[in-house]
């Protein structure tokens, strides 16, 4: 059976790669589970100072994954909440991991995808990705990441993306804050090594750990707060009739009557 997350380290940057490229890295249930244990396995070695996220295929993540979002809406109240927190789990580890994470963005990051890069601490993308939380053209809410993004860019931008549900390039992305910066394609992984190394020869990994531990302090109960609440709107979402409707029209490749 093939990994749906594979890892690597070398030169002290623990490399975590999405590899489910036929689906576009959409966020299975598997795919989250694998990413969260690669994850803390990096943490546990002393070997690695920085992390980085890159993906298989032309879209870095299309998001979760719509056809398991569709067999959800049987499941109980209960477990949909379990399912919610799962995802939550993920981006809280990311967000608070006590070591410097990089996404290196080579396609198209949306919806949840565009979550896993906004959670990160530095983002790198090639010119022709596009970046945008699409959710609220399928009846969905983009409850969980709207905590980060708000911190991450504030509240106004991060409502207009939230709420037009548009697709923005990596160079407007980049302008918002929500990425760090533009590499062209044929030097993206090279500059996201480069600037791997950077961080590894000329900075202290204990300060580094310290400096992204204080400013994730800030706001931290609030932060908390607001998750929970996130997670239960994400779990309500997933029965309404608009959640429904918008997932069997994207399905069936049809665009929903709203």
């Amino acid at each position: 059976m093939s990994q749906l997350v594979l890892t690597e380290i070398d030169n002290r940057i623990g490399t975590v790669r999405l590899n489910r490229p036929e689906k576009r890295n959409a966020l299975s249930p598997k795919l989250v589970e694998e990413l969260k244990q690669s994850l803390r396995a990096m943490e546990k070695e002393d070997e690695v100072k920085v992390v980085r996220i890159k993906a298989e295929g032309k879209a870095f993540c299309a998001g979760a994954d719509l056809a398991y979002i569709q067999q959800l809406q049987e499941f109980t109240p209960a477990q949909n909440l379990a399912d919610s927190k799962s995802l939550m789990e993920l981006f809280e580890l990311i967000y608070n991991f006590p070591k410097v994470i990089i996404a290196e963005v080579q396609g198209h990051a949306l919806a949840g995808g565009c979550g896993l890069v906004t959670v990160c601490d530095f983002a790198f993308s090639v010119p022709e990705a596009l970046f945008g939380f699409t959710e609220v053209k399928i009846g969905f809410v983009p409850a969980l990441v709207s905590v980060y993004l708000q911190e991450q860019i504030g509240t106004a931008p991060a409502q207009e993306l939230l709420l037009s549900g548009e697709l923005i390039t990596s160079t407007k992305a980049a302008s918002l804050g929500l990425i760090t910066a533009v590499a062209h394609s044929d030097f993206l992984e090279k500059t996201v090594l480069d600037f791997c190394d950077k961080l590894i020869s000329e900075n202290s990994g204990f300060s580094m750990g310290e400096t992204k531990k204080l400013f994730r302090s800030i706001h931290q109960n609030s932060r908390i707060q607001a998750l929970r609440l996130a997670a239960e709107v994400n779990t309500q979402a997933r029965s309404h009739e608009d959640c429904k409707h918008g997932i069997a029209s994207f399905l069936s490749k049809s665009k929903p009557t709203w």
